[in-house]
């Protein structure tokens, strides 16, 4: 039993002792957490991380945008569900009108829409945050055609031409794109 009780206080004393230089270098929050940043760098290191992050979930949101308008488009369906996950007013309203008058007139969307986005500004800082994108939409292949059969709709042909859109940061946290236009007198 003494044994023992020595064998403890052995290990106490070399805990002890072992744990007594960390302790004179430095705090041991320092030594442990994380190396000194200057003041100030690591606010930039933030909102470094903040802006990248916006990038993404902006242009997140913009890829989907495409993908949902496409599908939605496709199937003449202006009430898509798919299409109030990406888009917001006045956007939405915009894009559910668009494809209510093809499906009216008997036409619909078919194809692919080749994409090539880019941020062009971030706001953070506004209320709400918004991110700009420029893109240069490649249409050619995407064509409105008529549904019956499948015959292209006179003056409905697509080029490539520059694109914008925002996407905003809603309260719930979600990026939207809120508002688009195609500039098709700007080729690409």
């Amino acid at each position: 039993m003494r044994g023992r009780q020595l064998r403890r206080a052995e290990i106490c004393l070399l805990v002890t002792v072992a744990a007594v230089p960390v302790a004179a270098c430095g705090s041991e929050r320092e030594t442990v957490e994380r190396p000194t940043v200057p003041r100030g760098m690591d606010r930039q290191a933030d909102s470094d991380a903040d802006r990248l992050a916006a990038e993404k979930a902006a242009l997140d949101a913009y890829a989907g945008y495409l993908a949902a308008s496409r599908a939605a488009s496709g199937r003449s369906d202006p009430h898509a569900p798919e299409l109030s996950r990406f888009l917001a007013d006045p956007l939405l309203t915009r894009v559910q009108m668009s494809i209510l008058q093809a499906k009216e007139h008997g036409a619909m969307r078919t194809g692919t829409l080749k994409s090539d986005p880019t941020v062009t500004s971030v706001s953070l800082d506004s209320k709400p945050a918004t991110v700009e994108i420029q893109d240069c939409l490649d249409a050619t292949g995407y064509r409105l055609v008529y549904a019956k059969d499948r015959r292209v709709v006179p003056g409905s042909g697509g080029g490539r031409h520059l694109a914008t859109a925002t996407a905003t940061r809603y309260p719930d946290g979600r990026w939207l794109i809120s508002s688009g236009a195609a500039h098709q007198d700007q080729p690409c």
